[in-house]
């Protein structure tokens, strides 16, 4: 089974915080688990924070952009208003050997 589906675009999810972060430390937990939930659910690839820490990214597949949305309203970041997104989608023309 391939890494990421034929059918299905990348997605690079800019987060940038809107809050302190002595507002976002308290909900790491949270969006940690959050991110582990969508990493076993196979949407997510590859996940960070900036350097320096103003957000974060998430590399996610998803069949399309308004699924990838409605997943991202899980996100406690997203649910208490910490963090703005930007979604930019690709489709990918090349890539490393082990993601196909």
């Amino acid at each position: 089974m391939a890494l990421l589906p034929s059918e299905q675009n990348l997605f690079v999810v800019d987060l940038h915080y809107i809050a302190s972060f002595q507002e976002i430390e308290p909900e790491l937990d949270a969006h940690v688990e959050f991110l582990e939930e969508n990493y076993a659910a196979g949407h997510f690839i590859a996940s960070g924070p900036k350097v320096p820490r103003t957000g974060g990214v998430i590399i996610a597949t998803a069949k399309n952009r308004e699924a990838l949305k409605q997943i991202l309203t899980a996100d406690p970041f997203h649910a208490k208003q910490l963090a703005q997104y930007t979604i930019t989608e690709f489709r990918p023309s090349m890539m490393a050997s082990q993601l196909s």
